[in-house]
C-alpha cells in the first residue's frame, strides 16, 4: 500500500535525524525503522535499501531547502555581489536553524560515503552544475576592468566563497548553536574579503 504523503515526509524526517546523528556507515535499517515507527519490512518495501532511503532523504533536503531558501529568485537581483551576500546570509542562517539537515548535507557532499559517491554524482552533479551556470549568468552583468579574464575572476570569487563556506561548516557545532554575533561577524568578514576581490587592495 502506498505511503500517504504526510507519512512519507514524517518517515524521511525521522530517518534524516538518524543519518545526521550516526552517519551513513553507522546507521542500520533497524535504527531507521525504529525512529520512523515502522517495520524493517516496510522500509525495504517502500525504499528498497538503506542506500535508496538515504538518497530519498537527500532529495527531500534539496527540495525543502530550495523552497525555503528561495534560491530560484536569486537572478532577480541585478547585482551579483548583493545577491551572493543575501543568499549566503539566508543559507547560513538556514543551516543554523536546521542542524540535522546541515549535518546530513555535510556528510553527503563533503564526506561522501564511498558506497554513495557514484549515485550522488550522477544524481546531483547536473543540478550543482546548473546552479553554477545560473551564478555565471548573474556574474555576466558585472563590469570588469580591461584586461581581466571573466572566467578567472569568477574562479577567484568561487575560491573565496568556498573557503568561507567550508570554514562555516567546520565551525558549526553539531546542534547548530552558533550565536547571532558569530554569524554577523562571520558574514562581515566574508564580505570584506569579497570587497577586496571586487575593488582591489592596492591604493
Amino acid at each position: 500500500m502506498p505511503l500517504q504523503l504526510y507519512d512519507k515526509e514524517k518517515i524521511l524526517d525521522a530517518c534524516l535525524a538518524v543519518f545526521a546523528r550516526y552517519g551513513y556507515g553507522s546507521t542500520s535499517t533497524s535504527m531507521l525503522a525504529e525512529a520512523a515507527g515502522i517495520s524493517k519490512a516496510l522500509i525495504f518495501h517502500h525504499f528498497g535499501s538503506k542506500k535508496e532511503l538515504y538518497l530519498s532523504v537527500l532529495d527531500r533536503c534539496f527540495e525543502k531547502g530550495r523552497m525555503e531558501m528561495e534560491f530560484d529568485t536569486l537572478l532577480e537581483h541585478r547585482d551579483f555581489f548583493e545577491a551572493k551576500e543575501k543568499f549566503s546570509g539566508i543559507k547560513f542562517d538556514y543551516y543554523k536553524n536546521n542542524p540535522h539537515l546541515y549535518k546530513f548535507i555535510r556528510e553527503a557532499f563533503y564526506e561522501t560515503p564511498d558506497e554513495l559517491k557514484q549515485e550522488i554524482q550522477a544524481k546531483y552533479g547536473k543540478l550543482i552544475a546548473n546552479k553554477d551556470k545560473e551564478l555565471r549568468r548573474l556574474f555576466e552583468r558585472v563590469q570588469l576592468r580591461e584586461g581581466i579574464d571573466r572566467d578567472e575572476a569568477f574562479r577567484l570569487i568561487t575560491i573565496v566563497l568556498d573557503y568561507f563556506e567550508n570554514r562555516y561548516i567546520s565551525e558549526l557545532p553539531e546542534d547548530g548553536s552558533l550565536d547571532e554575533t558569530y554569524l554577523r561577524d562571520f558574514l562581515e568578514e566574508r564580505n570584506r574579503f569579497l570587497s577586496m576581490v571586487r575593488y582591489g587592495i592596492e591604493e
